[in-house]
C-alpha cells in the first residue's frame, strides 16, 4: 500500500470510527436496488463489503447460508452485530478494508460492494479492491456495486473529482468525509480495468450501478 492509500484509509477509519453509531442511526431501510438484485439470486455464502450497519447484510442473509460482513471501523461492526441479533439473522464480521479482503479465492456466490468503493483513494486504490472482489467470487458469482454520481443533485460537475462531504453530529460538531464522486464512463473504465467481468452497469438516483461477475 502507498502512502497515498494508507493516509486515506487512516483517515477513513478514523472518521467511521468518530460518526458511525450517529451515522448508523439514520441507516435503517436497505436501497431499492439492492433489494432488487438480491431478490431471484441464491448462494452458499454471502458477503458485504462496507457491511456498515447491517441492513444489505441482512438481505442477503435471506438469500445465502452464511453471510459475511467486512468494514473497516469497528463501530460500525458493532452496530451490524447488534442489528443481526435484534433481527435474528446471522452473520460473520470481519475488520478488514476493502482491497485486501481476508477470504479465500472464489468462496463468494454472491456479494454486495455498497457506498464504499468511492471511500478509497488513490484510483489505483480502487481498482486493487474491484479486484479483490473479482478473486473472491466463485465462478458463476455475481455481486452488486454503487458509487455516487456527478448525476447526484449536490454536485454540479460532468467529470468525476475528489472532495469531502460533511456529516453533522448531535453536538453540532461537523465530521468531513472523503469521497471520490465518478462520472458514469469513468466508473466503466475502472471497471474495465478491473478483473470482473460486468454483466451490466447503469445510473439510478444520483449513483452508479454495476452487476459484474468474477473470471
Amino acid at each position: 500500500m502507498d502512502e497515498v492509500a494508507r493516509a486515506r484509509e487512516s483517515d477513513v477509519r478514523s472518521t467511521y470510527e468518530r460518526i458511525g453509531s450517529h451515522f448508523a442511526e439514520t441507516r435503517h431501510t436497505p436501497w431499492p436496488e439492492v433489494d432488487r438484485f438480491l431478490r431471484d439470486r441464491s448462494g452458499d455464502i454471502g458477503l458485504d463489503i462496507g457491511v456498515g450497519n447491517g441492513r444489505h447484510a441482512e438481505l442477503l442473509a435471506a438469500r445465502v447460508e452464511q453471510v459475511i460482513g467486512v468494514d473497516l471501523s469497528r463501530v460500525l461492526l458493532e452496530t451490524a452485530r447488534s442489528r443481526s441479533t435484534a433481527m435474528g439473522f446471522e452473520l460473520n464480521l470481519c475488520l478488514a478494508n476493502a482491497a485486501t479482503l481476508p477470504l479465500a479465492d472464489a468462496s463468494i456466490d454472491l456479494g454486495v460492494f455498497i457506498a464504499t468503493l468511492h471511500h478509497l483513494a488513490p484510483r489505483a486504490r480502487r481498482i486493487e479492491s474491484l479486484n479483490e472482489l473479482a478473486r473472491v467470487l466463485t465462478t458463476e458469482g455475481t455481486a452488486f456495486i454503487s458509487v455516487w454520481s456527478v448525476s447526484h443533485d449536490r454536485f454540479d460537475s460532468d467529470q468525476g473529482f475528489d472532495t469531502t462531504v460533511d456529516w453533522t453530529l448531535p453536538n453540532g460538531t461537523i465530521v468531513a468525509r472523503f469521497y471520490h464522486i465518478y462520472e458514469m464512463g469513468e466508473f466503466r473504465a475502472d471497471l474495465a480495468h478491473s478483473h470482473l467481468d460486468v454483466v451490466e452497469s447503469f445510473e439510478s438516483r444520483g449513483n452508479c450501478f454495476a452487476v459484474v461477475r468474477g473470471t
